[in-house]
């Protein structure tokens, strides 16, 4: 072989080789960095842009796609221990035309950390408020998405400012009394007797905790390596205590039934979407909010748990965008009539 070509197949190798090995060592020895890259490069891809906003010296962060149009815009707020980059999976599949925002919600993430009076429902609801005047979102009626504790801080927000929304969907919420209770509140009712404060499930500190967390939140049964599981709660250890704190708001006597309290007062068009394999939050409680608030339509998903926007995002997306064009239909054909 002539040696230049030898050279060049030498030169070609070794610029494929040095990504691949880079990849293979964040694999191995820094997975936590990985999951972040990983996170980047998907919010680059889908256009999300990472932004901050601040309310009398409270810092927010959240990312965003596209300007206020035709569409309400839409605000969607994460679960416990979660961030703004769990929607992804749903963004990927909402139209490119709709205004769409992902908060951190408050202590979480790049949102301001301050004390637990911020991490009960109330005073989430609260921060919350002050990140849409801050953003000015609130200057026409905007559409508001949020899963378990953000569904919770989602139907409360829709309880106490109607006249900010034209429409919310709840996904697998918190704060309701469920007819029947869920394999995770079962586990929380033991931990009470025992007074067992490092046995929390969705707090693992642990591969070996992180891989159960991940199994009672979600139906499908993913095989993950023990690294990646490894950087999960690397990324996860250092905001534990945070963790603990809120979840302990969560669940003490004024939060833990916010939603149930108040949803008689939602007046907003209210969808509901459930995995009818949850064993976080019980199914049941679809029927506990179609029953309370005329009109909500509830969608109860085949094969899903918990985790419906991470399991189930394509379908979400398409639930969700189908609800708020029919929101926006009858809110036209409602003005026809009027006039």
């Amino acid at each position: 072989m002539d040696l230049d070509v030898l050279n060049m197949f030498l030169i070609a190798g070794g610029t494929l080789a040095i990504p691949i090995l880079a990849f293979v060592a964040s694999f191995l020895l820094w997975p936590a960095t990985l999951i972040k890259v990983y996170h980047w490069y998907w919010r680059r891809r889908l256009g999300m842009q990472v932004d901050y906003a601040e309310y009398e010296g409270y810092r927010f962060c959240y990312s965003h796609r596209g300007n206020p149009g035709f569409r309400p815009s839409v605000l969607m707020l994460h679960g416990f221990s979660a961030h703004k980059d769990m929607w992804l999976g749903v963004v990927k599949f909402l139209p490119k035309n709709v205004h769409l925002i992902c908060v951190d919600m408050p202590g979480h993430e790049g949102t301001s950390r301050t004390s637990a009076v911020d991490y009960s429902i109330e005073g989430q609801v609260k921060r919350i408020n002050q990140f849409v005047k801050s953003i000015g979102l609130n200057k026409k009626p905007f559409h508001l998405i949020g899963t378990s504790m953000g569904g919770n801080v989602a139907g409360v927000y829709a309880a106490r400012h109607p006249s900010e929304l034209c429409g919310v969907t709840l996904i697998c919420p918190a704060g309701l009394q469920y007819p029947t209770e869920s394999k995770f509140v079962e586990r929380l009712r033991e931990l009470e007797k025992t007074q067992d404060r490092d046995g929390i499930p969705l707090i693992p500190s642990t591969p070996e905790q992180m891989e159960e967390m991940l199994k009672l939140c979600s139906y499908v049964r993913f095989k993950i390596p023990k690294q990646i599981l490894q950087g999960l709660v690397d990324v996860r250890i250092p905001n534990n205590d945070f963790y603990h704190e809120c979840f302990m708001e969560l669940v003490g006597e004024k939060s833990r039934h916010s939603l149930h309290e108040n949803m008689h007062l939602i007046s907003t068009p209210l969808q509901v979407i459930w995995g009818k394999n949850d064993q976080v939050l019980d199914v049941s409680g679809a029927s506990v909010l179609s029953g309370a608030v005329p009109g909500c339509q509830v969608h109860l998903l085949d094969n899903c748990g918990h985790s419906v926007v991470l399991e189930r995002p394509r379908k979400s997306a398409q639930l969700i965008t189908d609800f708020i064009i029919a929101q926006q239909n009858a809110g036209i054909n409602s003005n026809k009539k009027l006039s």
